[in-house]
């Protein structure tokens, strides 16, 4: 035949590695603009409040670029196929966040205060540390799954950590801080929650096949057994114990929260989700009738304007009025489609929360709708990176942990900004990436350097099998 291959090689048939674009230059592009908005909006700041080109504008730039860079460079060297948006979403909304602290601290009604960026500053860059710490040592993240009930007693014991007498510290209510000598404080529940999507990833990978048996179907649900539903009574009475003894609403609604969503995505049972539903309302009611921490944030949510006369009357009841979530409120208000312009607000008449539990609404009112719309996209779409990281991770460990860790962050950025909208109550509990606080922010850089890791591990190509001697003895025989 005049069509038989004369060279060999040219149609023997062989099984390659899978070709998978690593699209780290995609991210270095990403993260070039994810620097240059948050240094456009500093000098914009500067411009508004003085007129002038502020003098650190520079320094923030490099600051702000150094991190960027470090985190890149760690994630090409030591996660090269890990998803290319996560980094530079959190980078903008990191730098972001820095820009509105910075524009707080110019203030002169919070000029009692100490400035609070540089420390921010100084804590992005231990968060962005954490993330390399991460990268380089945990090569595998099915590793933490040996850790699966260690892991759940490092997080009662830093959830017990704030109740410890001469450790604890009560803030404005919430017993959920430990004072740190030389440091200031520190919110072990921020990292309870990587801890405890450990154990849940872990606990449920073993037990899904129990849990999701049915013993009965009732109006379109089918109900779990008895037996099972142990593991989400225990969560639900370790959420309820937290809310009472901590008086901390929010951490309470994550950590269960989070356990739903990943007990329902184990098991694929909607029944569960009605369940965890119906324990969160019975237990916020039933603690809500006689703790007066939380009846406080239910009556600024129901009346918030009644709240905020009473705080400026003075009124003297044995409970404490707050008159920010009305301020915050007006906040939005003012603000309107578009907003203000940065620097050019009055949000800083909400006091010292403005740069912590209410930033989203100095967001509100200078950038208008349509910023915390942009706000609340960028979250979204790190959300939404860490689910498609879930869905690609190739074992069960992973995918729980990838949709555990993306739930709970999707949780903090929903109790936090529907608290400040008058959505739900306040829960005290700060914005990922954005708002003030050194534990969150630390906190979320590790969170998101886990996903990265889940992530390129889910789309790093296939080793090529090794080579077979008898393929290359093959020729290929196409008839002419």
């Amino acid at each position: 035949m005049s069509s038989t291959s004369n060279s060999p090689t040219h149609h023997t048939s062989t099984i390659g590695a899978i070709g998978a674009p690593s699209r780290r230059n995609t991210e270095l592009a990403l993260l070039v603009f994810a620097v240059v908005i948050p240094v456009f909006a500093y000098a914009n700041v500067g411009l508004a409040i003085n007129d002038s080109v502020p003098p650190g504008l520079l320094s923030y730039g490099l600051g702000l670029g150094l991190l960027a860079g470090v985190g890149h460079l760690v994630v090409r060297k030591f996660a090269p196929y890990a998803d290319p948006l996560m980094l530079p979403l959190a980078t903008l909304l990191n730098g972001l966040g820095l820009v509105v602290i910075w524009r707080l601290d110019q203030s002169k009604r919070l000029s009692n205060y100490a400035e609070a960026a540089p420390r921010q500053l100084l804590y992005s860059a231990m968060g962005v540390a954490l993330l390399a710490v991460v990268l380089i040592f945990l090569k595998d993240h099915r590793v933490l799954q040996r850790y699966t009930y260690i892991s759940m007693a490092g997080a009662l014991f830093l959830l017990i950590l704030p109740l410890v007498p001469g450790l604890g510290a009560n803030i404005y209510g919430a017993k959920i801080w430990i004072k740190i000598p030389g440091l200031g404080t520190l919110q072990p529940g921020e990292f309870a929650k990587i801890v405890l999507a450990v154990f849940f990833a872990g606990y449920l990978m073993v037990k899904r096949d129990a849990l999701a048996l049915a013993s009965r179907r009732f109006m379109g649900l089918y109900l779990p057994r008895g037996r099972d539903l142990g593991p989400i009574l225990v969560v639900w009475v370790i959420s309820i114990l937290i809310l009472v003894f901590e008086t901390d609403l929010g951490t309470s609604l994550l950590f269960f929260g989070m356990f739903v969503i990943m007990l329902y995505v184990a098991t694929e049972r909607t029944s569960w989700i009605v369940f965890g539903l119906l324990m969160s309302a019975v237990g916020a009611v039933g603690v809500a009738s006689f703790e007066p921490h939380i009846q406080t944030r239910v009556q600024a949510w129901l009346d918030p304007m009644r709240e905020f006369e009473l705080s400026r009357a003075g009124v003297q009841d044995g409970v404490v009025h707050s008159e920010q979530a009305m301020q915050a409120l007006w906040a939005f208000g003012s603000g309107g489609t578009l907003g203000t312009g940065l620097g050019q607000g009055n949000s800083d008449l909400i006091g010292f929360a403005a740069n912590s539990d209410f930033i989203l609404a100095t967001f509100g009112e200078e950038l208008g709708l349509a910023g915390v719309m942009a706000i609340l996209l960028l979250y979204g779409l790190i959300i939404e990176r860490g689910v498609r990281t879930a869905l690609a991770a190739r074992d069960p460990f992973g995918k729980l942990l990838a949709i555990g860790l993306s739930g709970a962050f999707g949780l903090q950025v929903f109790v936090v900004a529907g608290g400040v909208m008058g959505l739900i109550p306040l829960t005290g509990m700060t914005l990922p990436f954005v708002a003030y606080g050194g534990s969150s922010v630390i906190a979320n850089w590790a969170l998101i350097g886990i996903l990265l890791r889940i992530s390129d591990t889910a789309r790093r190509p296939a080793p090529a099998p090794a080579a077979n001697p008898d393929a290359e003895m093959t020729q290929v025989v196409r008839p002419s």
